[in-house]
This record gives C-alpha cells, structure tokens and sequence, in this order.
C-alpha cells in the first residue's frame, strides 16, 4: 500500500479509466531521484485490467544512441510496419537501422510511432509507460511526446516518470503531475512499517534528513538501524545541509565500500554500461581484474539483481553511487574494455562513445569512429546524437580544421532537433575555431536563423548580413542564400535598412552564368524596390521567380520568397497555387519546421480572399503546431492573421483578445505582422460604422514602417473609412501610393482596388460609376469573393443614394449573399441595412444557418480533405493525427453538416464552394 499519494494515484487511475472509455491523454510524473515515481506508476497501472502495457525506460548510457528507448517500447511490434503509411514505415526502419532509407526525418517518426500506436489501440486500450524519461535519446522523447499531445479519440494513455532536476524537454500541452515530499506522518508510517525497531531519537533524525523522501527514508532508516545495532549511530550521516538524495548516494556508496574491492569492480563495469548483457559485464570485469563470482556480494546486499541476462540496479542511484566512487583511472579502464569487447561485437556506435568517454586528450582515430557514428545517427534520424557526435569529435580533434568543421555539424543538427540555444552556442565556438569564409559564414547563417525567433527578424537580418559579407568574394551562390534571409528577415521585421544593404550587395554579386539562384537573387532585388516605395522595377522579377515556383519545384525557402511576392503583387491566387503545393509536399515529407511558415502565407492568402473560416483552421493548425515547436515569432505572427480573419467575420470578441495577445509581441519581434493585427481591427472598425476610430488605425497602417509591403492592401480601406468621416485628406498620400502600385502590379485585383478608390475619390458621377463597373469587372477575374462584395457594396450604397434603386437593389443584394457565403457577418448587416433603406426586407442566413460556422478548425480541415476521398489514415498522415482521431472528427462533423455518409462530402463540399486540400 502507498502512503501519502492517495491523490496522486487517484489521478493516474483517472488518466488510464479515460483511455479504456476512448479518450487519450497522456501525464509526466516528475520528482526529484528516490521520491516514489516509478513505484507510484506501476502501482497504479498494476492495479488496472483489460489494457495492453508497453514499458521503456530510459538508460544513461544509451542517451546519446539515437532512438534506443523508442526501439526497446515498439520492436514487438515491428511485423505492424506495413500497415502504416509508407513514408512513416520507412522512417521506423531508418531509426531502428533495419533499412538504408538515406536522412531520416524525425517528425516522420513521430508521426509513424502515433499511427503504430493508434494501430495497436484499436485492438484494446493501451498504457505506455516511460520511465527514468530524463535519460531517454533525444530522438526517442521527442518521437513519444509528439505522439503523446495528439491521442485525443484513441484509447491510449501515456505515462512518462522523470526526474523533475533533468527534465530534457520542453512538454507544452502535457499535464504534468509533481510529487511532492511526503508528509511527516506518511513518511513515520512508511518508516515503522519497514524497519522496525528504530530507537525514538533515531527514527526521528532519520525522518528529518530524508526530507520526506521514500527512498531515503528506507536506506537512511537501514543505515541507521545497522548503526544502532552495532552502537554506532552517531558516526553515520550527521545532520547537514545536503538534500536527501545526496544522502542516499553517499549511504549507497558506503555500502559498496563496505563490500569486497572485486565486487566494487563488477558494480563499476555494470554501471559504465547499463544495457550490456551480463556476459559482457563480466568480462569486463575479469578485464579490470575482478573474480567471476564476485557479483555474488551485490546481489546478496540487495544492490542489483542478475536476471534475463542482464543486471539492474535497485535503484538508479546505486548505479551512479557505484560509478563515482570509483577512481578516474578506473573508470577509464572500465570504458577500454568495454570499447574492446563492442569491437569484437560488431556494435560500432557503442564502442565510439565508450572510446570518446576514455579518451582525455585529442586522438583523431576516435573522432573518426565518432564522426562516423554521427553519420549513421543522420541516417536514421536522430538529429540530437548527430550533434553530441560531432560535437564530442570536434572536441577530440587535433587539428583545427576537422575540430572546426565537426563543431559546425554539430551545430546545424541542433539547429534541425530544435535546440537553438545549443545550436547558437555551437555555432559561436565554430568561428572561434577557423577562418575558413565558408564555414564561418555557415556558422554565422546559422546563430542568425536562430535570433528570428528568439529575438526578432532583424536581429536575424544584422547578424545575416555580416554572413554574407564573408564569402561574397569566394562563394556568391552561398551569399546569395544568405543574402535571402537578410532581405525576407529585414522586411519581416522593418529593418529598411538591413534590406538596402542586402539588395545593394544582390545587385553586385557575379553569379555563375545559368546560376538556379538568379531568378531569387533577381526576386529579392524587386523586394528591395518595392518595399522602398519604387514598385516599378519590382514586379517583373518577382513574377519571374512565382511563374518558376508554380511550374517547377525550387526550395522551401525561395518558394517562401515567392508566396511573399505575390501577396505583395495582389496574386493571391498564384501565393496559394506555390504555398498549398509546398505546405501539402512539407506535411508529406514531415518538415514540420517549414509547416507553420506555410501555413501563415495559406492562411494569410485565404483571408484575403475571403475564404475565412480555411484561414482560420490554418491559423490554429500553425499555432498549435508553432508552439509545440517552441517558434514563439511565428505564433506571433500567426496569431496576427487570426485578428485579421476574426475582424472579417466580424467577431469582435475574439479579434480584440487575439489582437491584445500578439500585438504587444509581434510589435517588438515582427512589425508587419502587428501591422496585419492592427490592419484587422481598423477593418472592424470600419465594417461597425466606427470610422473616426478607423480611420487613425488604418493611417497608422498606411503611413507606418511597413506602408511599402503587401500593407498597401489596407489604403483602400483607410479611403472609405476617410470618406466616410470626412477626413479624405488623411488619405492622400496612401492613395497615391496605391495607385503606383496598382499600375506596375500587374494583377486584377491590384486594378480593381485602384479603380474602387478612384470611384470613391471622383465627383463625376458618370465617371465614378464607371470605375465602380470597372472595378467589379476586374475582380470577376481574380480576388475572391470578398473583395467583389465590398466593392458592390460600395456601388450599391453610391446608387442608393443618386436614387438608382433598381441598379442600387442588384448591387446589394449580391454583396448581402457573398458576404453570407464567407461569413463577414458585420459586412452582411450593413448591407442588409442599405436593403432595409430601399423599402427591401432583406432575408438574410443567420451565422448558426451557415454549417460550416458549427465546424471547429480541424473538423473543418478533415472534412476538406475527406471530401476529396482520402481515407482516415492518410488524412492522419498528412494533419499528424491517428486515423481514429480523423474519424472521431467526422463523426463529429456528419450531423453539423446534415449528412449521414462520407459519400456525402464530396457533394457538400461542391455545393459550398470550399476550396479542395
């Protein structure tokens, strides 16, 4: 029986109940060493029936060997591979170095050990426990975690034990369950009912040293115990200020002394490993001189078990207790041997590390091994011991170059396993260590992507544009690609003058004759015009490198560039016809680092379309997936589009919360992004008939450090809230802009919101109501329906109020529908109110009529792509969900849409015009 965790217990029984009913969810039990984790854990799952129990634990000395824990929980379960989808299949096999696949992507092996999971759960309800989490591969927690936040519909439980002081990993969206001491009279009841017999005075010292640890409490209780029998209690462990779990090492480590020195040698080879089988250890132990019967003391003291062929330890402090008590040049002995033994094994990766470990001065032959070790680790997708590989070779290198360029590699896989702090640190020694331009550049490049979203864009852009001032003589493709950065993190964070300097060095580069890098070298160029108010040498290049991203495949970043520029065109429809294609191949191929960057360019295209509740589920996709990520820029900025597709809906409640949310940070980190936020709540504004209020948010926007940028989308909003107020002269200098624009753009749309701005600017009337007909045709080419609207709404109010009522009815009538077809609620009511002045009841859908506005995001989202008659399981490869999740969404979904059968969407989704994938 467990004293004093009755709540605790009671919420791992919870947790295991939910998933046998259906309903995932997964918990981190965290303590400090000895506080009970894992015997709270088993209780409670030893306790519950009818579930399939996977156990892992997590070894130190397995920390640095990619996905070791994870191959330990899933290897029974490997003859389910080929159920999985492909990709995630092949990438298992890569992790578990069962097949040659080439670079293994680690979101794909999260994704795949979601699906073998969910797999597994569909035939009974599962609970997977991870214990001593804190020694778990990088590889493997991450894989495991990934899965863990998206059980949702599956009846799985997760569980991971670790200890709180040496957590590796961030959870966000995993509740977290932390042990506390025990109480005093738990601790007394747990002490008397074990060991017995402890003299008052002493029972009492030992509850005070233990601190209310268990494990403490029973080791320091035996050690006082054995003291008091043999009259020496005051001579072990005096009082101090050391936490429990020091003292429980130092008693552990005084029992080992207190055994014979043959028997400290086998625990010491027994800890240099702890996933060696028990042959091995015991030939390293004859190695280090030991007898082959003196693990027989360890066993006898209730120190380790020998069972299955292997040893454990009772308790990871022993282990460690056995490891330091020995001497340095034991220790180093201990690793030798154990390298010679992996040797004639065949384990190669094993024997690197133990080398590494041995190994106090440089000694290129081990840094080799290791290297080698880093290669195999990228081949199988383990990014975080790729770098402890590099890194450890890098630091046993003798010479600077090799030292150099392995500390580079080390760097880059960081930057790739999500730890930029590392990757930083990495990439600072780097240049300490070499003045070779191309690898100082490199590691240059790289502490700069990780300021972008650390601290902003254009710290990024500064610390770029020195990178790329280093090789602009000896690589100029290289400069190039760094040069990008500068110029796409400059204007993502109004550094105006970054970007000058970065389009001033483009210009001069010499590029290879048929370079693939001048089209985004050209493109980048045009930004710089245009984001400097002079547009008309912008648009050619930058429509060159659209058209080229559009009919071939470039790379994520450049087609980055591309979808930024035609936004900035007013081409929404080619932004989403490069961005869905690269967001769809990002999902395919598990680049979850680019999928949250898609997202924003998609989401962003489809709001100003008019497509508002797709870039909504975009929107909450990114974030959550973002913050998961740790990309605290980028959530920013997602958060921004969001005002901007809440302000379109008119839902006023939730575009001020969200602007309030990622104002204040997109401001410091990410101007134009706060620019967007603040764009959605002038256009609320305006669509409230709040005008003066509008117009200040909307001039701010126009007049601000990002004016230049795809922001000039805004003027025609700033001129009819302006109009409306009577202020037009606070709209004359954006409007000439516009109009500049408008000109070189090249897009209709572009055209369309020029000539709706110049129906408003106009006094003649024949001339106004042919731009507003001029306007109107041009979107009929492009734009959307939205922008149609408002400009028919405008036209429709101009009518209205020459007494053209006939002309003034068709206008508004067809606004009032489209703005009910994309949900603009308060666009909606102002044109049903301009109906309602014409002496025309307007029979308008309410928002609850709409079923697609009963949807959440992701229902949404499953129901798109279901239409498209993807099965669960590859809309759950693509959306990183379990098939069962996918199909608890459509079950979901069915009775908010009216339907009954999946053959059903397909019809539905034609009917409401969604846009398919």
């Amino acid at each position: 029986m467990l004293l004093g965790r009755d709540a605790e217990r009671d919420r791992i029984e919870r947790l295991l109940a939910d998933a046998k009913a259906g309903q995932g969810g997964a918990l981190v039990v965290a303590g400090e060493a000895g506080i009970g984790k894992t015997t709270l854990i088993q209780d409670a799952v030893g306790g519950s029936t009818g579930m399939r129990v996977l156990h892992a634990v997590g070894f130190e000395s397995e920390a640095e060997l990619p996905f070791a824990a994870l191959h330990l929980l899933l290897y029974p379960f490997l003859d389910r591979l080929p159920q999985l989808p492909a990709p995630q299949a092949e990438a298992l096999r890569g992790a578990f170095g069962l097949a040659d696949t080439g670079d293994a992507n680690p979101f794909l092996i999260g994704a795949g050990t979601l699906t073998l999971l969910a797999e597994l759960a569909a035939e009974s309800p599962v609970a997977c426990i991870v214990d001593d989490v804190q020694w778990l591969d990088r590889g493997s927690s991450e894989a495991l975690l990934f899965a863990a936040r998206r059980f949702r519909a599956d009846p799985i439980a997760m569980v991971f034990g670790v200890r709180e002081t040496a957590v590796p990993f961030p959870t966000p969206g995993i509740e977290w369950l932390r042990l506390p001491a025990l109480p005093r009279d738990a601790a007394g009841g747990l002490l008397d009912g074990a060991l017995p017999g402890l003299a008052l005075p002493v029972r009492e010292r030992v509850l005070d040293e233990a601190q209310g640890n268990p494990l403490a409490l029973l080791e320091l209780g035996a050690a006082r115990l054995s003291a008091q029998r043999a009259g020496t209690t005051e001579q072990v462990h005096e009082v101090g200020p050391l936490p429990a779990t020091r003292r429980v090492q130092d008693a552990f480590r005084a029992q080992i002394s207190a055994l014979p020195a043959d028997t400290g040698l086998v625990l010491l080879a027994a800890s240099a490993d702890g996933t060696a089988p028990l042959d091995t250890v015991l030939r390293v132990a004859r190695a280090l001189g030991a007898d082959g019967t003196a693990l027989d003391a360890a066993e006898a003291a209730g120190l380790v078990t020998a069972e299955a062929g292997r040893i454990a330890f009772r308790h990871p402090l022993v282990r460690s207790a056995a490891y330091q008590r020995a001497t340095h040049h034991q220790r180093i002995a201990a690793h030798r041997a154990f390298a010679a033994e992996l040797a004639a094994a065949g384990d190669a990766d094993r024997r690197a590390w133990h080398l590494a470990v041995a190994t106090a001065e440089p000694d290129e032959d081990v840094a080799s091994e290791l290297e080698r070790t880093a290669r195999r680790a990228e081949k199988r997708g383990g990014a975080m011991a790729v770098s402890a590989a590099y890194e450890h070779a890098a630091r046993l290198s003798p010479d600077a170059d090799p030292r150099a360029r392995r500390m580079a590699k080390a760097a880059h896989a960081a930057y790739d396993a999500g730890r930029p702090d590392r990757a930083a640190r990495l990439a600072a020694e780097v240049i300490t260590l070499t003045a070779d331009p191309g690898t100082v550049a490199a590691a240059m490049h790289l502490r700069a992507q990780v300021e972008y979203e650390r601290t902003s864009p254009a710290a990024d852009a500064a610390l770029a544009l020195d990178a790329a001032r280093v090789v602009l003589d000896t690589d100029p493709e290289g400069a190039v690609s760094i040069l990008t950065e500068v110029v796409g993190a400059g204007r993502d964070g109004a550094a105006a003058d970054l970007v000058a300097e970065g389009v001033r060095l483009l210009r001069d580069l010499k590029l290879p004759s048929g370079s693939p890098l001048t089209l985004p070298a050209d493109a980048q160029i045009g930004w710089g015009e245009l984001l400097a108010g002079r547009p008309a040498e912008a648009a050619a290049p930058m429509r060159a490198l659209i058209r080229a991203a559009t009919a071939e495949p470039v790379d994520y970043l450049h087609r980055i560039v591309a979808g930024f520029s035609a936004l900035m065109l007013a081409d929404d429809d080619a932004a989403l016809a490069v961005m869905e294609t690269m967001l769809d191949e990002a999902r395919a191929a598990g680049a979850l680092l680019w999928i949250p960057y898609s997202l924003e360019l998609v989401a962003l295209g489809r709001a100003l379309r008019g497509d508002a509740v797709d870039a909504q589920a975009g929107v909450e996709e990114g974030v959550a997936l973002g913050t998961e990520l740790g990309m605290d820029t980028e959530v920013a900025v997602l958060r921004t589009v969001g005002v901007w597709t809440a302000a379109l809906l008119g839902d006023e409640d939730r575009c001020r919360a969200l602007a309030a949310e990622a104002i204040p940070v997109a401001a410091q980190r990410h101007p134009v992004g706060a620019a967007i936020a603040s764009w959605g709540l002038g256009l609320l504004d305006l669509a409230a008939g709040r005008y003066a209020e509008a117009v200040d948010t909307l001039h701010a926007v126009c007049t601000g450090p990002v004016a230049h940028d795809m922001l000039v989308r805004a003027v025609p909003d700033l001129l009819e809230a302006a109009v409306r107020n009577d202020t037009a002269d606070r709209a004359a200098g954006p409007l000439v802009r516009l109009h500049t624009w408008a000109e070189h753009a090249g897009s209709p749309l572009a055209s369309a919101l020029s000539l709706r701005c110049r129906a408003l600017s106009e006094t003649d009337a024949d001339t106004a109501d042919e731009y507003f007909r001029a306007a109107a045709e041009q979107h009929t080419r492009h734009g959307g329906r939205y922008e149609q609207a408002r400009t028919r709404l405008l036209h429709g109010e101009w009518l209205r109020r020459r007494r053209r009522r006939t002309e003034a009815r068709a206008e508004l009538d067809a606004a009032l529908t489209a703005f009910e077809h994309v949900g603009a609620a308060r666009w909606a009511a102002r044109a049903a109110a301009e109906l309602a002045a014409l002496g025309e009841p307007a029979h308008r859908r309410q928002a609850s009529d709409d079923p697609l506005a009963r949807l959440t995001p992701q229902e949404y989202q499953v129901v798109k792509l279901a239409a498209t008659g993807m099965s669960n399981k590859d809309i759950g490869a693509g959306l990183f969900l379990s098939p069962r999740t996918v199909g608890h969404h459509l079950y979901r979904a069915y009775p908010k849409l009216g339907v009954s059968r999946r053959a059903e969407l397909a019809r539905f989704v034609a009917a409401h015009e969604l846009p398919n994938g």
